[in-house]
């Protein structure tokens, strides 16, 4: 019980580490190196871990009282990652964008009006508060992991070398196609638009793919958009192969080319060699007319993207790949012929999502009731569709007006 806690933890440890990098921006505050250390001090518990349950297992009491402290320490652990999760979640529905706050690039600051840069630097405080507070907590586990680590020397446990180095970074969840159109609210004008260009026709002469990308900030809803594409009759009846693959952050050519691939309606089981997934790309897609999405695409580098490129070029004229991605210059970067801004919903549209999941299955009282101040709290979500789907989960459990008052009165959002 306790070994899966703490290989929890270190995957998220090395999730926020790799995602501070991500952001082009320095541990502050201490974080960095307190992390490297808490990172530290679980590998090493974690490598005797086996040895220690099984002697809890033998009833040794010193052991079970070692591995009560540990699991104590770890379930802090779990409260201060899951306070660092919010803490940026209250940040995207302030409007205030990770990959930009903390640092405005000096070509950029240029054309940036006053009033942007003066929002970026309030951004970049509330980062560093963020990152500071998260400093202090993680160094007061550590003061008690070091503790626990220098006790288990005197326990002799058994070590296992593998167990401390295996330590996995999680994977980001894998968006699919399908989709509960009951759940989508606004949005027309976006979906309008993107249907008229997936449904174009593509002159002959047209150099190159027709690449179409959606554009905005994590959980404002791109995927959804793309998957309303995908699944839309008009569409499926306009292309012979309609595919879907999740890219992620991490660009792995050999996953994406087997999606592809099964895409197409051919198994991929056995092809391993890159070249030989290209072929049998190009091979089944010569002159056809297909739509292919690629979510959640964070990579531009055409390097690594031109073999797929090549082969798709072989397809019929008319194909269309559509692209989601929260960064333009990767849509830019890939060919993007058209590009779609995908803006926060207006105030009722996301109360009109809000509404929707909150209040299914409630009954007429708790609406007339709830609704004031669920409408107070749909404000506060700033139009993001995600941040309305979290607070959802929390209202979902909640059926009175103090209950509610609370969420709308929360330190959450300030």
């Amino acid at each position: 019980m306790v070994d899966a806690i703490v290989s929890s933890l270190l995957g998220q440890l090395t999730s926020v580490a790799a995602d501070e990098v991500k952001q082009h921006v320095r541990l502050v505050t201490g974080v960095g190196e307190e992390v490297k250390k808490l990172t530290s001090n679980l590998r090493a518990i974690r490598a005797v871990l086996e040895d220690a349950e099984k002697r809890q297992m033998q009833r040794d009491n010193a052991v079970t009282f070692w591995l009560d402290q540990l699991r104590d320490a770890s379930y802090d652990m779990e409260d201060v990652l899951d306070e660092w999760t919010t803490a940026r979640l209250k940040l995207q529905i302030e409007g205030i964008d990770d990959d930009n706050a903390l640092a405005l690039a000096p070509h950029k600051k240029k054309v940036r009006s006053f009033f942007c840069a003066v929002s970026n630097c309030f951004g970049s405080f509330k980062q560093l508060c963020l990152r500071h507070d998260i400093a202090v907590k993680i160094r007061e586990i550590n003061g008690k992991l070091d503790d626990i680590a220098s006790q288990k020397d005197k326990f002799n446990f058994k070590f296992d070398e593998n167990v401390s180095n295996n330590v996995k970074k999680p994977e980001r969840v894998r968006t699919i196609s399908l989709i509960d159109e009951g759940e989508v609210c606004g949005r027309v004008e976006e979906k309008n638009e993107l249907l008229s260009k997936l449904l174009c026709e593509s002159s002959e002469q047209q150099k190159g793919l027709h690449v179409i990308s959606l554009v905005g900030l994590g959980g404002i809803g791109k995927t959804t958009l793309a998957q309303l594409a995908y699944n839309n009759d008009e569409v499926k009846r306009n292309f012979e192969k309609v595919i879907w693959v999740c890219v992620s952050d991490t660009f792995e050519e050999i996953r994406v080319a087997k999606a592809i691939i099964e895409g197409l309606g051919v198994s991929a089981s056995g092809l391993s060699e890159f070249e030989s997934l290209m072929k049998q790309i190009q091979e089944y897609i010569t002159r056809k007319k297909f739509f292919l999405v690629l979510d959640d695409v964070w990579d531009g580098d055409y390097k690594k993207w031109n073999p797929f490129f090549s082969c798709l070029k072989n397809g019929h004229h008319e194909s269309k790949i559509l692209i989601t991605t929260r960064d333009r210059s990767v849509a830019l970067q890939l060919g993007s012929i058209d590009i779609i801004p995908v803006k926060e919903l207006a105030e009722e549209e996301c109360w009109s999502l809000l509404e929707r999941l909150a209040f299914f299955r409630r009954s007429v009282d708790d609406h007339e009731k709830l609704e004031p101040i669920g409408r107070k709290i749909a404000h506060k979500c700033k139009g993001l569709p995600l941040a309305a789907k979290v607070i959802w989960n929390l209202l979902r459990s909640k059926s009175t007006v103090k209950e509610w008052q609370r969420i709308l009165d929360s330190e959450m959002w300030k």
